[in-house]
């Protein structure tokens, strides 16, 4: 079997995506900060701030919006997860 090609995640696509997630998020007085990116894996870490930080709905809207479309349009993002401080 050959091995999955890794590939690394474009950090300027990362971030002008995010800055358009950002745009709805700060519409409700939330924002999101990029913590960490791990090529290797594919995983992207955020922190939810703002009104989202403590929003009960922000973990379905990491996983279920700003994960698929990461996913979708930053070729390389598997997945995506919180920040744990």
């Amino acid at each position: 079997m050959a091995e999955e090609e890794k590939q690394t995640i474009n950090h300027e696509l990362l971030e002008a995506t995010l800055d358009v997630i950002r745009q709805s998020l700060q519409a409700d007085g939330g924002d999101v900060a990029l913590v960490d990116v791990d090529d290797e894996s594919g995983t992207v870490t955020l922190e939810m701030q703002g009104a989202c930080a403590g929003c009960p709905l922000s973990s379905f809207d990491m996983s279920e919006g700003i994960e698929r479309i990461l996913r979708e349009h930053v070729p390389g993002v598997k997945r995506v997860q919180p920040a744990v401080f």
